[in-house]
């Protein structure tokens, strides 16, 4: 039987595949105040501008490709049982083939009604006023959790991670809660493997941490070749 392993990935494994990051734009995102583009009060403040934010962003998902970081964690099937949850709301670690995902934060290329979190579907195209939900008639919103929400898949997300064996952190800051804080729920022992160019200090007495100051790519070729090694 495969061993588990559970990769959380965040916006730096994307950004090499050239998708802006707002972290790094001092809460700017693509010239836009977060506030104003994600978060529902913005939503509500302005619907046609925060559609258009996200159709900017799901068309721009057609120019943009899977990088080396996405193909390692989907070719790690071959000697794990991977589970990646990911903070991101692009679908290139599908493309790049990865079998189980768990999105926390939401999809692009998904819709969902203003009132509901739970009755996604598939929306490849834009969102526009007056494009409604085929099953309650109410007006569709991007299925992305904004700030102020809750993030409805953390329970799922935390049962995941206490069954790992292995625990990879891949293009994150380590700064969005609660999204930061799963690699607490790995079981003592369970060896946590770090990829970032900029990686946060962590404090963690149960799990040894083991650090990779790299981009994605480079990283993720490294714990590649040090976990079929262990096997």
């Amino acid at each position: 039987m495969k061993k588990k392993l559970v990769v959380l990935s965040g916006a730096g494994i994307s950004a090499e595949s050239g998708v802006p990051t707002f972290r790094d734009a001092g809460g700017l995102w693509e010239g836009h105040d977060v506030m104003d583009v994600a978060t529902p009060e913005g939503f509500m403040k302005n619907p046609e501008l925060v559609l258009e934010f996200y159709n900017q962003r799901r068309r721009q998902l057609s120019i943009v490709h899977p990088n080396k970081g996405h193909l390692i964690i989907a070719e790690l099937e071959e000697h794990f049982d991977v589970h990646v949850i990911t903070q991101n709301v692009d679908d290139l670690h599908e493309r790049a083939g990865s079998s189980k995902i768990l999105h926390l934060h939401g999809e692009l290329l998904k819709a969902r009604s203003v009132k509901k979190y739970d009755d996604p579907i598939e929306w490849p195209g834009d969102i526009k006023i007056g494009d409604k939900h085929p099953e309650s008639g109410l007006q569709l919103r991007p299925h992305i959790v904004w700030f102020g929400e809750a993030v409805p898949a953390i329970p799922e997300a935390v049962a995941i991670v206490e069954e790992a064996d292995y625990v990879i952190v891949v293009g994150t800051s380590l700064q969005v809660y609660p999204a930061a804080g799963l690699m607490d729920y790995a079981q003592p022992g369970v060896p946590i493997y770090y990829v970032d160019p900029n990686p946060a200090t962590i404090s963690n007495g149960k799990n040894k941490v083991e650090v990779f100051p790299h981009i994605a790519s480079i990283g993720m070729e490294m714990v590649r070749d040090k976990l079929i090694s262990l096997i």
